[in-house]
């Protein structure tokens, strides 16, 4: 027999990687692909709205300077830490935030309602599943509900770190699970570090959330940390105090992770990834579109010495590897999950 080709290799560490049922880490390139628009397109909206009648001369003056500063070219999260916003402000951009995202959500919902085969995250689960483990963990900074839905389609639980149920409260334990004839139901844990377009916290200052259509009482305010100089002070409140051990935990544990669409410009992720990968030589596979210039300089810097990144390319995919750090052509789109899911596990019945 000849030697194997690249792509062989790389095929056979992709089904290395998933063999271990790693940690699966949702970029915003995860949601890109179910056209849940990014930050730019966020941007955009938030540069389109007048502010709120009753704000004052400061919050008046600060919002200008917020628009300017994306008018000129800075990205949302470094135009937003330019600013020094009042709380309200803080929650008007979480609100609209959550307002503009929420029915792309729910059209991903419509979707899946009509082909529960629809996400090819699905299938992972699934596929995942089809052995001893009785969990997956999900870390994913989005706050779209993707994750979720393709959990609901597969026929598994979900634990975000809420009750089960239509008002949902802060569970106790991370362990909280569902149980069928005894036994803890399989059960996929997704830790949302920036939290969830349903999630909220009351006037009480209680944080609960709400599966459900209904939208809430004007006086609950969305729980996720939007970009900015907040973005840092939040994450130390509950429930992100909690979400984020939970994250570490599941990060540091894990035998290998699976990015898609991540684009390693997150410190409230990559911190512990990128510790993992540099102590311990964890494997990682990255899908994506395009791959970032955090996530080139990452796999080029010499701490990761087990990946395949793969991207868009004039054949299909160009694939990364540490013996092809140039990178190779590969004749199918395998950047792209379905296709990858394909390449890997072999074609869907």
């Amino acid at each position: 027999m000849g030697a194997k080709t690249p792509t062989e290799l790389a095929q056979e560490f992709a089904q290395a990687v998933l063999s271990v049922a790693p940690v699966i880490i949702l970029g915003s390139g995860a949601s890109a692909a179910h056209q849940v628009p990014g930050m730019g397109a966020l941007a955009a909206h938030l540069t389109a709205l007048a502010p709120p009648a009753g704000w004052d001369e400061a919050e008046q003056a600060e919002w200008a300077k917020l628009v300017a500063e994306l008018n000129g070219g800075q990205d949302l999260e470094s135009a937003l830490q330019a600013i020094r916003p009042s709380p309200r402000q803080t929650h008007f951009v979480a609100a609209e935030t959550r307002r503009f995202l929420l029915p792309y959500d729910e059209a991903v919902l419509r979707a899946v309602l009509s082909d529960r085969r629809a996400l090819p995250l699905s299938r992972l689960y699934n596929h995942l599943f089809d052995s001893t483990h009785k969990n997956i963990f999900v870390v994913t900074p989005n706050y779209d509900r993707i994750a979720e839905y393709a959990a609901d389609a597969a026929d598994v639980s979900t634990f975000t770190g809420f009750s089960h149920g239509y008002l949902q409260q802060r569970a106790r334990s991370p362990r909280t699970r569902v149980h069928v004839a005894g036994q803890p139901a399989r059960t996929v844990c997704v830790w949302k570090v920036h939290g969830s377009l349903d999630w909220f916290q009351t006037p009480a200052y209680q944080a609960i959330g709400l599966r459900s259509g209904v939208e809430p009482p004007a006086d609950f305010e969305p729980l996720m940390v939007t970009p900015g100089l907040d973005k840092y002070r939040l994450t130390h409140i509950e429930p992100f105090r909690t979400i984020f051990g939970c994250a570490d935990a599941a990060l540091e544990e894990s035998r290998a992770f699976f990015c898609v669409g991540y684009g390693f410009n997150d410190q409230h992720v990559q911190e512990k990834l990128v510790e993992r990968c540099d102590r311990e030589s964890v494997p990682i596979v990255l899908i994506t579109k395009q791959l970032t210039r955090s996530a080139r300089d990452f796999l080029a810097g010499g701490r990761c010495r087990r990946f395949l990144a793969l991207e868009e390319g004039p054949a299909g995919a160009k694939a990364y590897t540490p013996a092809e750090p140039a990178g190779f052509d590969v004749d199918q789109p395998i950047w792209a999950f379905g296709p990858f899911l394909d390449f890997t596990l072999g074609a869907a019945p």
